[in-house]
């Protein structure tokens, strides 16, 4: 009997202390309504950014890529805010590559303020020769990217949807010329 008067006090203090966390917001979840209404995206970026590079033989993979800040429209300092970009060529169903990262988590947006930059990259993208080759590629053609956003718990909610610029965010290094002689000229001797 002591043992599960004990065990009743046991689940009795737990609930109780989940209810005070409750109570002063340690444990509160955004709805996803919340969540959309508490931050606003700015200053978003897209382009082509750089998976894989091989000069020879020449292979380059470029996938799409979204940059942008988090601006906190509440008065409360906000955290724990995870993002998932799906990007996918424009008119298909299938997903081109998703990103997903946590990104604001110990150090939080102060209120009224800016986060730093945020970048998602997709995990699949579009193969070519170089980046000249990128012009020409049948496959490369327009890619959306819808972003969500979820915190502490809540349901990931639609934040945009934004087209991915075809600017290319990547420099081929300057070829290196083995055995390349150059011709001296040889000085003629003067009699």
């Amino acid at each position: 009997m002591k043992r599960w008067m004990f065990l009743l006090v046991v689940i009795v203090a737990a609930a109780l202390v989940v209810f005070i966390l409750y109570k002063v917001g340690a444990v509160q979840t955004m709805t996803a309504e919340e969540l959309n209404e508490a931050i606003e995206i700015v200053d978003v970026e897209t382009k082509w950014v750089e998976k894989y590079y091989q000069p020879w033989p020449p292979k380059l993979i470029l996938v799409p890529s979204i940059s942008f800040r988090v601006k906190n429209l509440t008065d409360k300092p906000l955290n724990y805010i995870n993002f998932n970009a799906n990007f996918r060529f424009k008119a298909d169903y299938e997903n081109l590559g998703d990103a997903f990262l946590a990104a604001i988590r110990k150090d939080s947006i102060p209120a009224e303020s800016l986060s730093e930059v945020i970048t998602l990259k997709s995990n699949y993208g579009v193969e070519g020769k170089t980046k000249d080759s990128f012009k020409d590629n049948p496959h490369w053609r327009i890619v959306t990217v819808k972003l969500f956003a979820s915190s502490k718990g809540s349901q990931f909610t639609e934040i945009g949807e934004y087209e991915v610029s075809k600017k290319i965010d990547f420099e081929e290094p300057e070829p290196v010329h083995v055995g390349e002689t150059e011709e001296k000229e040889k000085p003629t001797k003067k009699n």
